[in-house]
């Protein structure tokens, strides 16, 4: 639907500016003229050219999603209009594609909406979790409380994600530093020694000449071997947004050895404490569970939660729902079930979601701990068996001469 931006006088004289969404230009000056305005101004907004691409994002931080809720909150909760907040926030905030979202959400409050639909009207910053929650706190006239939770939910959940990446990143750097030292010694230094080598006459050993093929090998694939590389990951990611491979890897993950049990408890804690959240901001659970089911970001965990709700339409209380999909442990079931009968369904699964936390983060140390000195020994391994595959036949030679 297009959108015109428009210039009116109200009855006390009063000039106002905003946007609003019509069929055509004399629909928009029907509605105005309907909230006895007088339009002294319209125009229809060009369309800006966008293009999306897979994988990109909207561009909006979760950490400035983060600062904006906070201090949304804040603003709100002393009192200042919610039009004054939106346009000192649109104005200071550093990022400029949040600032554009806000004042145009700015707009369409002043236009006459809801600050829930002006919300819903940007759903690639705000999905449908933070605008259920906004509605909650707007219907119960809560919307500081609400955005305070709501922010002490981005945070905690930033904060799991966070720890996570930075405990993965040491690892992954060390890998990633490895194959491209290994790489560069198979294709620019163990030529020079295979030259060298060659030149001596006599037969090799037989890890020097492993070590020669490989080389040999990799520099003649080392083109395909990248392009091969960018078409798996192209079609990994391709295949992972697809239901049917989400399921697939998602189910694998949780059957993996080691990284499974992890896997298992990130995906039950952001399912206990985005309920939790929602639960306690007045939103009515069959409603939460289906917005937790989509954002849990596991398909797996996702299927569990939608057929849960089926079986609690069908009569069963949320823990009955629950015990019956093995994504869930006994324990979550058992205080999911205390929280039911004691009327307190909100606090305990906070408290499941804080304890999954502190498990997901002693996991990931412990994790690590493991892993990076056992990269160090088979990196070192490998790289050390290259050096030393070259040099044998100079330490044969020499033991000879002497």
């Amino acid at each position: 639907m297009p959108t015109f931006t428009y210039t009116v006088r109200t009855a006390a004289g009063a000039m106002q500016r905003g946007q609003i969404d019509a069929a055509d230009r004399r629909a928009a000056a029907l509605a105005l003229r309907q909230r006895q305005l007088i339009v002294t101004s319209l125009r229809a907004r060009p369309r800006n050219l966008t293009i999306h691409l897979p994988g990109l994002t909207s561009g909006v931080a979760a950490v400035d999603l983060v600062v904006f809720t906070r201090q949304f909150a804040t603003m709100i909760s002393s009192g200042l209009p919610l039009v004054q907040c939106l346009d000192t926030l649109g104005r200071q905030t550093p990022n400029k594609r949040l600032a554009e979202i806000l004042m145009q959400v700015k707009a369409d409050v002043e236009a006459g909406a809801s600050f829930t639909e002006a919300l819903r009207k940007q759903p690639q910053v705000f999905g449908d979790f933070y605008v259920n929650m906004v509605e909650a706190g707007e219907a119960g006239g809560a919307l500081d409380t609400i955005l305070t939770r709501l922010a002490v939910y981005l945070e905690k959940s930033r904060a799991l994600r966070d720890k996570i990446k930075g405990a993965m990143a040491y690892p992954a750097a060390i890998v990633a530093v490895a194959v491209l030292a290994m790489i560069f010694m198979l294709i620019y230094v163990i030529p020079i020694f295979a030259d060298l080598l060659e030149s001596f006459g006599g037969a090799l050993p037989a890890p020097t000449r492993l070590v020669m093929a490989l080389s040999s090998g990799v520099k003649a694939v080392i083109l395909y071997l990248v392009v091969t590389a960018l078409a798996v990951v192209w079609a990994f990611r391709w295949f992972r947004r697809t239901a049917s491979g989400r399921r697939l890897i998602d189910t694998a993950l949780l059957k993996a050895p080691v990284l499974g049990g992890l896997v298992e408890k990130m995906a039950v804690a952001s399912f206990a404490r985005t309920l939790a959240t929602l639960v306690s901001s007045g939103v009515p659970i069959l409603d939460g569970l289906a917005i937790t089911a989509r954002i849990t970001g596991n398909k797996v965990m996702e299927d569990a939660v939608l057929t849960a709700i089926e079986r609690i339409k069908q009569g069963s209380t949320i823990a009955e729902s629950l015990r019956d999909q093995t994504v869930f442990a006994p324990m979550v079931v058992q205080m999911v079930e205390v929280g039911e009968n004691a009327g307190s369904l909100d606090a305990m699964l906070n408290k499941i979601a804080d304890f999954y936390d502190d498990d997901v983060n002693h996991a990931v140390e412990a994790l690590t701990s493991l892993l990076e000195p056992l990269l160090m020994v088979v990196l070192g391994a490998l790289i050390g068996f290259m050096l030393i595959a070259m040099y044998l036949p100079i330490f044969e030679m020499a033991g000879t001469f002497g």
